[in-house]
């Protein structure tokens, strides 16, 4: 009967650490859906941005050189992000 016992309370035991992980899981998935849904709504803030600025050097006026009579450097919106 002790290797009854023994074996109920391991089975106890193991009932306990999946609820544990379930609830675990079940947090873990909360957050990383708050955390990708504050991506979206940071990647669509940059975008907004992106599109501000790109509206704003389009309404600077246009010189070939730059007073000192170098060639102007290519405009900070032609410069593509690579970062994830």
């Amino acid at each position: 009967m002790a290797g009854i016992d023994k074996l109920a309370e391991r089975v106890e035991r193991l009932l306990l650490r999946h609820e544990e992980l379930q609830r675990t899981h079940a947090l873990t998935s909360q957050q990383l859906a708050a955390v990708e849904s504050e991506r979206d709504s940071l990647k669509s803030r940059l975008s907004a941005a992106r599109q501000r600025i790109d509206a704003l050097l389009d309404r600077l006026p246009h010189n070939d050189t730059t007073p000192s009579g170098a060639p102007e450097a290519a405009p900070a919106h032609a410069v593509e992000n690579t970062a994830p």
